[in-house]
């Protein structure tokens, strides 16, 4: 018969609670080594997963070489921003080579590469765009007119997936070039005017320029042209009907085809106005108008925006608030004509 020790019993029963306290401690112990485990090897895998990098798609509707300047700018946009194309965003380039008719085409190949936004150069391509029904975020650069043209419905709240930059010119605008070409040259009295008669805005310029040019006796001879046979015929009649200075007005086609209508201009030694100093900067006499280039740089902060979340829909669509007056001094020589200081102290920027 054992005798009952309570002492001993109490003893015992303290060391089995401790043990299965340690038990219990061991087990939670573990369950932790093993949460932590899995914590560590997600974050692991994760961080070994490669990230989605944003793809851009840019469709100009001239060249690759044509829109260099403007395709750094918009790159050097980009880096300002804090973006390294081929690290943490890649650019898809398309190229329209002045032909329209291949723009659909060229959006529907940047679909297929699933752009997360698309940067059009023009109004026929952000036109192609919204007629094709694409529902990536577009963002246009340097268009001059963008309700006129049917793309957005107003600038304050464009709606849809297009917004972007414009380059809205207002009115009395277009007159001075009339007006800036008269004072440069007080005996001009014939002037030669290259436009596209399908600019959404070509009326407007027109019906300025007349006026200026009425108040200002300086007649004016308007010559037509949207494709590259046009453009021949009619540098061909104006050289026929001995034109004596020439502006040319607002038109993606022109500005694709600077170079050449600088050069024919050049080996007539006429004056010669253009609306972009991308045509001054390649031997143009004189351009007036806003920048392109701040439009093409200001168009990499709203792809910033829009990678960053926000809708285009909600992007207001800007417009220029500086207007540049560019001299090329270095033409002025070559064609014999002296600049009034009047106009040198108005200049912007004089090339020499």
């Amino acid at each position: 018969m054992r005798l009952l020790d309570p002492l001993s019993d109490n003893l015992k029963s303290k060391t089995c609670t401790e043990r299965r306290r340690r038990i219990q401690n061991l087990k939670w112990l573990g369950l932790s080594v093993i949460a932590f485990v899995l914590v560590v090897t997600v974050a692991v895998a994760q961080a070994q997963q490669p990230k989605k990098v944003p793809r851009i798609g840019f469709l100009v509707p001239g060249s690759s070489v044509s829109y260099s300047v403007r395709i750094e700018v918009f790159r050097q946009g980009l880096r300002d921003l804090g973006y390294v194309e081929g690290e943490n965003i890649l650019i898809e380039g398309r190229w329209a080579d002045g032909s329209a008719d291949r723009l659909p085409h060229l959006i529907a190949e940047l679909i297929r590469l699933k752009v997360d936004v698309m940067v059009v150069g023009s109004a026929a391509g952000a036109l192609a765009a919204k007629n094709a029904g694409v529902t990536t975020p577009v963002v246009f650069v340097a268009v001059t007119d963008p309700l006129g043209y049917g793309i957005i419905g107003s600038l304050a709240r464009p709606g849809g997936n297009l917004t972007g930059t414009a380059l809205g010119v207002g009115e009395g605008f277009s007159g001075k070039w009339v007006e800036l070409l008269k004072e440069t040259v007080p005996k001009v009295a014939r002037v030669a005017v290259l436009r596209n008669p399908t600019h959404p805005v070509g009326e407007v310029f027109l019906r300025e320029m007349q006026a200026a040019g009425r108040a200002l006796n300086v007649r004016l001879d308007f010559f037509e042209s949207r494709d590259p046979s046009q453009l021949d015929s009619a540098l061909s009649r104006m050289e026929k009907e001995r034109a004596a200075a020439l502006i040319v007005t607002p038109d993606p086609f022109f500005s694709s085809q600077r170079s050449r209508i600088v050069d024919f201009v050049a080996r007539h030694r006429w004056p010669s106005m253009f609306f972009s100093n991308e045509f001054a900067d390649v031997g143009g006499l004189m351009s007036y108008g806003p920048s392109l280039l701040d439009s093409y740089r200001r168009g990499a902060h709203y792809v910033d925006k829009i990678l960053k979340g926000t809708k285009p829909a909600d992007l207001p669509v800007e417009q220029p608030t500086k207007f540049e007056l560019v001299i090329n001094l270095k033409t002025a020589k070559q064609i014999g004509l002296t600049i009034p200081q009047s106009v040198l102290y108005r200049a912007d920027r004089v090339i020499k």
